[in-house]
């Protein structure tokens, strides 16, 4: 079993991806930014390499010897200070890039997002044959987009590596997009855009994991895999189902995507240009990915890499009521 080097460990994603390493006998090393991250990392079964993905000493202490590397650190807030995105998700992979050129037999699976095709246009039906967009929505977007083209000059320059693009992970131990969601209804902030009458892809943690191993077991070179749950679902069918988990119902409350899209743009024109603190009410990226229909076509992945994604939506909310396994 090839040893394995996590990025971005103590995160939702890497947490679930260094247990499942774990539990097919993988030994495993995970980038830990603090003593917080240290202990996360190590309760999840990897060993942990005290560092940041721009201590350059640190990635190359958890590359040595290694076989698979999977980059799953990343800012992935919807706002916050551009250079903070630009130094995190594109200059902390063009450091981890560097130093796994030069390690011998290894392979890099870089963890992106459907997000990289957020430019405010259309989202529906995406697959791996649709040119990253020109002007991409700023700060995460933009970021991932480039983080995208420097994986792909590294492998141009010989690094094996490959990039897996999950559309929406939730499910149990979600630290990122459940925990938003109730908090935003809660406080009287979240209403639906055009009532969530359209369609979105999602993808239940344990999936993306398959696939991620999937696409280090059996992924070509320089190419790029979307995953999904399958078959997309109604967005508001499957939120409202999401925040019954925890014991919240769903606002009826609705406002046009025209709207919402005029005011994000407003809000995004005050933080930028005016000292407001804190975040925006409202963001494009939020519109972009969460107002209108966002789905992926993962039969590449189902057919290239064996992946199944074998955990349906009924039996992932299942384990959300139910609680950590």
């Amino acid at each position: 079993m090839p040893l394995c080097f996590v990025t971005g460990g103590s995160g939702f994603v890497g947490r679930h991806l260094i247990q499942a390493l774990r539990r097919d006998g993988h030994p495993v090393r995970a980038l830990a930014r603090s003593p917080r991250a240290e202990a996360a990392v190590r309760a999840a079964g990897a060993e942990p390499v005290p560092g940041d993905l721009l201590d350059r000493a640190a990635l190359r202490r958890g590359l040595s010897g290694c076989g698979w590397v999977f980059h799953c650190a990343a800012e992935v807030d919807e706002w916050g200070d551009p250079a903070r995105y630009w130094q995190i998700n594109v200059e902390g992979t063009q450091a981890l890039l560097d130093a796994a050129a030069g390690a011998p037999g290894l392979r890099l699976v870089h963890v992106s997002t459907e997000a990289v095709y957020a430019d405010g246009g259309p989202m529906a039906d995406l697959d791996e044959r649709r040119p990253l967009p020109a002007r991409p929505l700023p700060r995460y977007a933009r970021t991932k987009g480039e983080a995208e083209r420097r994986v792909l000059a590294a492998v141009a320059g010989g690094l094996d590596a490959l990039i897996v693009r999950p559309r929406l992970v939730w499910g149990r131990d979600d630290s990122s997009v459940l925990p938003k969601l109730v908090q935003g209804v809660r406080e009287g902030r979240f209403a639906w855009v055009e009532q969530g009458a359209y369609l979105t892809s999602t993808t239940h943690i344990d999936n993306l994991v398959e696939g991620l191993l999937k696409a280090a077991e059996r992924g070509q070179r320089g190419e790029a895999y979307f995953l999904s749950d399958g078959d997309p679902v109604e967005f508001r069918a499957f939120f409202t189902a999401l925040l019954a988990t925890q014991g919240v119902t769903a606002p009826d409350r609705s406002v046009s995507r025209a709207t919402a899209w005029r005011f994000a743009q407003l809000c995004e024109w005050l933080w930028d240009h005016l000292p407001l603190r804190g975040r925006p009410p409202l963001s494009r990226l939020v519109i972009a990915l969460g107002g209108q229909t966002v789905t992926v076509n993962d039969a590449k992945a189902r057919r290239a890499l064996g992946y199944q994604g074998r955990v349906t939506r009924e039996e992932g909310l299942a384990g959300i009521v139910r609680g950590p396994a």
